[in-house]
């Protein structure tokens, strides 16, 4: 069990999008005295004590940033509430409880390197394709705050966020965004994979993986205004943050435009030559390949299509 956490912030607003779906403002006590204090894409640990089942202890999760580094305040996070968890002292179950005011803990420091810095770089020009499936377009919310918070008049076109979810009220900061598109040029679109429960949606629908697969990625490719096969990692670089489903969803289409995983064990089973550069970047907790690279049934015919969009793309087709 677990140690009771000293609580060492508060929880000074709470926004429900939905039942399932909340936005938890967070005030450290100590908040930092610089700004910025982290980098978008990187994530806090949050945590509570069970009060009505104190042997079940203390629980703490990683949770994604939302709000940007510049902001002064509290810290913003987008969570779902966990309906079916694994644990028997799930985080969710804790913070539903939490209403504006009570105590909770948050750690004041940020880590993860899921950020452009730690990836592409800064200076890398190629368009980047954020794919989001539920909570997980929170990082990406915080990177495109930060541009904006930097530089309010900044050009967002290079940016592409796709965000999938179960029902249109579900795609949270949705009316944000779309402000982003028409101020400032950002290329979003959201999806939907239960339409027939929304019949005034008109917009995409299926998963959100769905945008990579067969004549949907050449229709993405045409609203990028790309060239036809120039969706590839000379022109496009993919952020993916989701559940497992997502990133191998998204990944392995991917393999046939030669998009390289940031995973080294997946690299080498794939044969990718040690000086390619990565080119699909994902967060996950999990240490365990997102494919199965342990079956040769599995893993032979996607280092084929592998190599052979290598080639492609090396001779320039």
């Amino acid at each position: 069990m677990a140690k009771p956490l000293e609580y060492n912030a508060t929880l000074v607003e709470r926004v429900d999008v939905t039942d399932a779906l909340t936005l938890f403002r967070v005030q450290p006590d100590q908040p930092p005295t610089e700004r910025p204090w982290f980098v978008p894409g990187q994530y806090c640990v949050l945590g509570a004590n069970n009060a009505e089942k104190p042997e079940l202890g203390s629980v703490r999760r990683s949770m994604s940033i939302a709000s940007a580094p510049e902001d002064d305040g509290p810290t913003e996070f987008y969570v779902r509430f966990v309906s079916k968890p694994e644990s028997e002292n799930p985080l969710t179950h804790l913070l539903w409880k939490l209403k504006s005011g009570d105590r909770m803990y948050m750690r004041p420091v940020a880590a993860g390197v899921f950020t452009i810095k730690d990836t592409i770089g800064l200076d890398d020009k190629r368009i980047r394709v954020m794919v989001a499936a539920g909570t997980g377009s929170a990082p990406f919310v915080s990177m495109l705050r930060s541009e904006l918070r930097r530089n309010p008049s900044a050009d967002l076109s290079k940016w592409v966020l796709l965000h999938g979810a179960s029902y249109p009220g579900d795609l949270g900061y949705r009316d944000e965004l779309m402000k982003y598109v028409e101020v400032h040029g950002l290329k979003y679109w959201g999806t939907v994979s239960r339409p027939q429960a929304a019949p005034d949606w008109k917009g995409d629908t299926g998963r959100v993986e769905a945008f990579f697969e067969g004549a949907r990625l050449d229709d993405l490719e045409m609203r990028l205004g790309l060239p036809k096969g120039g969706f590839n990692p000379k022109n496009v670089v993919i952020y993916i943050c989701g559940l497992t489903g997502t990133i191998t969803g998204t990944i392995v289409p991917l393999f046939d435009r030669a998009f390289i995983p940031d995973f080294k064990r997946i690299r080498e089973a794939l044969g990718v030559p040690a000086e390619a550069k990565d080119s699909v970047f994902y967060e996950q907790y999990d240490t365990e390949p997102v494919i199965n690279i342990k079956d040769p049934a599995v893993v032979e015919p996607l280092k084929a299509r592998m190599q052979a969009a290598l080639g492609r793309l090396e001779s320039g087709q």
